[in-house]
């Protein structure tokens, strides 16, 4: 297991997802902005040490669904591979595991909408 590095927040690697309204279903547009402060929040503590999460909805199709920054600049792809190797990780396994965990935190998320939805509680 690598260990946790615990670095200052000027050095920490800023992860920017960006998450279409559509991956939340019909009612996604009315739904982002829940699922991004839920998101975030549960992403608070994952490798707390070097990253900060910030998870956006994604309005602009033109920007890309994942960017990558220290101190407000952004980092290329060779730039983040470099970084997340001196901490001990693989950029493709760093966002696999990213794309993994936010399919878990939709459909949680999602579960979670329909528990408190009040046509679901007519079943």
């Amino acid at each position: 297991m690598t260990s946790q590095p615990q670095l200052p927040e000027s050095n920490k690697l800023t992860v920017i997802y960006r998450i279409e309204p559509g991956c939340l279903g019909p009612a996604g547009s009315e739904r982002v902005d829940s699922f991004c402060t839920y998101a975030n929040q549960e992403l608070k503590a994952v490798d707390a040490g070097f990253v900060n999460w910030n998870i956006v909805p994604r309005h602009d199709k033109s920007l890309p669904e994942l960017q990558y920054a220290i101190a407000g600049k952004k980092l290329d792809t060779e730039k983040t591979g470099k970084y997340l190797g001196a901490t001990g990780r693989n950029l493709a396994d760093f966002e696999n595991n990213l794309h993994e965990k936010m399919a878990v935190l939709i459909e949680q998320f999602l579960k979670r909408q329909a528990c408190l939805s009040p046509t679901s509680q007519l079943h």
